[in-house]
């Protein structure tokens, strides 16, 4: 009987850190999300186009987009590979038992 309660406990708890480390990584990702591709924008607006390059104002714009919307992509990839992985890893984790 006390071997049924301790891999219930040890399963509990697994699924306790599973669930944490999951929202962990939602919590990074959608702070990534907001602040990566808003922080490129201006970056690359004032410091790379018109800054260096000395694009115009319109120009800058439009290619300031085209980098926000590339970061976006690469943090939504990113965030698809970690959230396949972890769920691979759970259940590899899940199938040992």
């Amino acid at each position: 009987m006390e071997q049924l309660e301790k891999e219930a406990m040890l399963s509990e708890r697994r699924y306790e850190g599973s669930f944490t480390s999951t929202l962990k990584t939602l919590l990074v990702f959608s702070a990534l999300m907001i602040t990566l591709p808003i922080g490129l924008y201006f970056s690359s607006k004032s410091y790379v186009f018109e800054g260096t390059l000395g694009m115009s104002n319109r120009d800058s714009y439009f290619y300031a987009a085209i980098v926000a919307v590339v970061a976006v992509h690469l943090v939504l990839a990113l965030f698809v590979y970690f959230a396949w992985n972890e769920g691979s890893r759970q259940w590899r984790e899940g199938k040992q038992d």
